[in-house]
């Protein structure tokens, strides 16, 4: 194994909470830093780079031990193991944004994949470059389609229009395309624009017409303080599957039970 070594915020199992495979159990590798800023993060805390990393030390259990950043990847391997890593139906590498560490998770991948976890990359959907340095080794790419409405880039105001992101969007998706399964997830709040989500929607479409696209309704946390109405999210749902045929609403689920 190589000797690359990562920022990394924590290593917990779980099960998703979100998205087609909520339920699925998971052990998830959380990297730092992010270069977005979403109103409604529910990790803010992985914004900057982590001082020390944080591993549940038994499945099931609520203990846990740190290491110091950078953390070798070798390290995480082991941590993942000592979880039961081969118990699992996924490996989730989430963050943050992990493609800000394009090497970290091509070593990562190499080393899980094949062991029994599906690979499961969580990514804003942005980093195209990134992704074409480790697509081959992921599994499933989950990406978010990020909307002006609610999202802004690292050092904008929210206070000023925000520019979209479908563009850099479309491309990243054709290189998911590549990988086993991709899906593109948007969340909902109640400032979203209906012709935003329509945009993403012929977006995918253009791009492959059968990737499954979820509609997230916001969990209400920071500045957000509402979900989107029952009303709003079947208009959206509706108004979707008028463009691609594979749409879903699926709201978060870890929340309810208090999981991580």
């Amino acid at each position: 194994m190589s000797a690359v070594a990562g920022n990394f915020v924590e290593v917990f199992s779980s099960v998703q909470g979100e998205g087609p495979h909520v339920g699925a159990s998971t052990l998830f590798v959380r990297l730092g830093v992010c270069d977005l800023r979403c109103r409604w993060c529910d990790s803010p805390h992985t914004w900057s780079a982590a001082e020390t990393c944080r591993i549940q030390v038994t499945r099931g259990v609520d203990a846990h031990r740190t290491l110091a950043n950078p953390v070798a990847v070798a390290a995480i391997v082991e941590a993942a193991e000592a979880l039961e890593l081969d118990r699992h139906a996924f490996v989730s590498l989430t963050g943050g944004e992990p493609l800000l560490q394009p090497d970290v998770v091509r070593s990562l991948a190499e080393s899980l994949r094949g062991r029994g976890p599906r690979i499961h990359l969580e990514t804003h959907g942005l980093a195209t470059a990134a992704l074409e340095r480790v697509v081959d080794w992921i599994d499933v790419v989950s990406m978010d389609w990020k909307l002006a409405s609610d999202v802004r880039r690292e050092g904008e105001s929210f206070k000023e229009a925000g520019t979209d992101f479908h563009g850099e969007h479309e491309a990243f998706l054709k290189v998911a395309t590549r990988a086993f399964e991709v899906y593109a997830k948007i969340v909902v709040t109640t400032a979203t624009r209906d012709e935003e989500v329509l945009e993403a929607a012929h977006r995918v479409a253009r791009v492959a017409r059968d990737t499954l696209l979820v509609l997230q309704p916001v969990t209400p946390r920071g500045p957000v303080t509402e979900r989107p109405g029952a009303a709003q999210m079947l208009r959206l749902a509706a108004a979707a599957e008028a463009i691609i045929p594979n749409v879903r609403v699926i709201p978060q689920t870890h929340p309810i039970y208090g999981a991580p």
